[in-house]
């Protein structure tokens, strides 16, 4: 039934609930109970509207226009509808500066990600681990994938070596890339890529700044 709401949701509403949860989440951590559209709009400087369908589409139970929706029942609903308590397993490639940040970070585990294995080609690193993760070499990606068989994988190499770990976790049976190396993946259809551009990101951040400076002026 989940997956099937899943799919008729959009890739920007999509984008916008874990936005949502860690929002009442921290309202929730203050003693506040009850929350409206138009509290969560305003906070999050949003289209109040859109924060009303956002919140129809994934709530179970209806609020009330004055006091609003009970948080922690929102909450609930949310990690339902973007199934968190189903834990997705992933292996992440390139355990450099980028690769070691993501394996620190252990705010995955709230959003149903866990990152089970890493590898690398520096022996410095290899039969290491990263809070508890254990890097291995990547020679030994496809044995080590066929024990924990993820579906997810995070690429964070270098942008040469970007296509060829593509196709190698492909015969390994990974169904979605979420790929930071600043290269275009060249993958089967029935692959799942989610691109990280830092540089884009950079362009419009500073497109946005050198804007609002010629504004003031």
């Amino acid at each position: 039934m989940a997956k099937k709401r899943i799919l008729s949701i959009s890739k920007n509403q999509l984008g916008r609930l874990p936005n949502y949860v860690h929002h009442l989440q921290a309202l929730r951590a203050v003693g506040i109970e009850k929350v409206t559209a138009p509290q969560v709009a305003r906070d999050l400087n949003l289209n109040v509207e859109l924060v009303k369908k956002d919140f129809a589409l994934v709530a179970k139970r209806q609020g009330t226009p004055r006091s609003g929706r009970d948080i922690s029942e929102l909450i609930t609903d949310m990690y339902d509808f973007l199934e968190y308590s189903q834990h997705d397993k992933a292996i992440l490639i390139g355990v450099g500066s980028l690769g070691k940040a993501l394996l620190h970070y252990r705010g995955f585990d709230d959003y149903g990600f866990n990152i089970v294995a890493a590898f690398d080609v520096d022996s410095a690193l290899i039969g290491s681990k990263v809070d508890g993760i254990p890097i291995y070499n990547l020679d030994d990606l496809e044995k080590v994938q066929s024990e924990h068989r993820s579906q997810i994988a995070i690429i964070t190499v270098p942008a040469k070596e970007a296509q060829k770990v593509a196709t190698r976790l492909i015969s390994a049976n990974i169904a979605a890339i979420w790929n930071f190396a600043p290269a275009h993946l060249k993958v089967p259809s029935r692959i799942i890529v989610q691109d990280e551009n830092m540089a884009s990101s950079l362009a419009i951040i500073s497109h946005r700044l050198k804007e609002k400076q010629r504004a003031k002026k």
